[in-house]
């Protein structure tokens, strides 16, 4: 029989919980009304199994940043925050959000900080989130930061639409010309295997068919072998890359990398100077708003950066100088950063750093998709020209051409 927890309120007003077995959610209402409780609340006890399957559902940002908007115009409001959350709870239209939300509103109800409440829940509510509500509810100015991190997130999701929106064109070319050239070798090339063959026994074939030929036998007989390949090399270089070790590897090589490397570090820079400067803005105190804000960077090279540039600033020092010896922030930032600390405008200044890097993001993101889509156009003409002459070369020859 399926079990149900319950929270109901006696004549008295006193407030319990429990758990009933009952067939349905109206035979616990029925039980509670028989021992004279006023039901709250009644939701099914989920099993483990059913529990594991809800735990690592993601939330669309779309419906996160509603969640913080609401939360924080109704704490705004004057709604104490158990009833903000129950009002949450029955207006998201996201099930998973939904069941989130519950478990939230419970472990608040038994006396769990929201901030920890929230933290319970990794998949749906980011480290960076969880930490700056920490702070809002140690620095009494929840309702703010609720309000910057529907801001941030939302900012987010745009940013990175416009970046999966420049990538669909070329991500387009590269799948259209693998399935042309894997067509090519695969259905192709096999037609012309008798000619080439006697050109091979008499040790004419020109080194692009000889080439040619190797990548098509391969393809066409060993496709089973390639396939678990890939994929056994995909899963090995996720695990990689979810490592500590590869993870900073990765991000190393995504700074630095060609192209991409200014767009990464300018939208990191962008994450970092806003959370920070928003912090402070709200008297956070420095060292623990730049713990929070490094996590913004989601790059683990400039977080050390930045986790350097606390302990140099844990032993008095400003915070330019040892951003400055990091060399991964630009000499344009360090110098603004500085004025801003002796100005004692550091809040409003790193405000303004973010604005401009965040348009200055886009720019690079413009050019840089500007760039990629020539170089892709001529790696692809590349490819069809060496494919069509090493098909072409060998009749050219028995056609006595040469």
């Amino acid at each position: 029989m399926p079990k149900f927890n319950y929270v109901a309120c006696e004549a008295s007003g006193q407030e319990v919980t429990g758990t009933l077995e009952a067939p349905s959610r109206g035979g616990v209402l029925n039980l509670l009304a028989n021992q004279h409780l006023f039901p709250v609340s009644v939701v099914p006890v989920e099993s483990a199994t059913e529990q594991s399957r809800w735990a690592r559902r993601r939330v669309s940002s779309k419906h996160l940043t509603m969640f913080y908007r609401q939360l924080a115009d109704l704490l705004r409001s004057g709604v104490p925050l158990l009833r903000s959350l129950e009002l949450l709870e029955r207006l998201t239209s996201s099930a998973t959000l939904n069941r989130v939300v519950l478990q939230v509103r419970e472990e608040v109800a038994e006396g769990t900080r929201l901030a920890e409440a929230l933290g319970q829940h990794p998949y749906v509510f980011s480290h960076l989130a969880v930490n700056m509500v920490r702070a809002g509810e140690e620095g009494s100015f929840l309702e703010d930061v609720l309000k910057r991190i529907s801001i941030f997130t939302e900012h987010q999701q745009d940013l990175k639409n416009r970046v999966y929106g420049a990538m669909i064109y070329p991500i387009f070319l590269m799948t259209m010309i693998s399935l042309i050239v894997v067509g090519m070798l695969v259905f192709f090339v096999p037609n012309f295997q008798p000619l080439l063959d006697r050109l091979s026994e008499q040790g004419e074939l020109p080194w692009p068919t000889i080439t040619l030929l190797g990548f098509s036998d391969f393809t066409h007989n060993y496709w089973p072998l390639a396939l678990v390949a890939l994929v056994v090399t995909g899963l090995s270089l996720s695990k990689w890359i979810q490592s500590e070790s590869g993870r900073s590897q990765i991000d190393a090589l995504m700074i630095r990398g060609f192209g991409i490397g200014p767009v990464v570090r300018s939208l990191a820079i962008a994450r970092f100077c806003r959370i920070l400067g928003t912090l402070l803005g709200n008297g956070v105190p420095i060292l623990r708003s730049l713990s929070i804000a490094k996590e913004a960077t989601a790059n683990s090279v400039l977080s050390s950066a930045i986790g350097a540039a606390a302990e140099n600033i844990s032993e008095g020092k400003s915070l330019a100088g040892p951003l400055g010896a990091s060399r991964q922030f630009p000499e344009e930032i360090v110098e603004m950063i500085a004025v801003g600390e002796e100005a004692n405008n550091l809040e409003q200044v790193l405000i303004d750093i973010a604005d401009s890097m965040e348009r200055r993001t886009k720019q690079l993101l413009d050019i840089f998709v500007r760039m990629l889509e020539p170089i892709l156009l001529t790696g692809i003409a590349g490819v069809v020209l060496f494919v069509v002459a090493a098909l072409l070369l060998p009749i050219m020859q028995t056609a006595s051409i040469f």
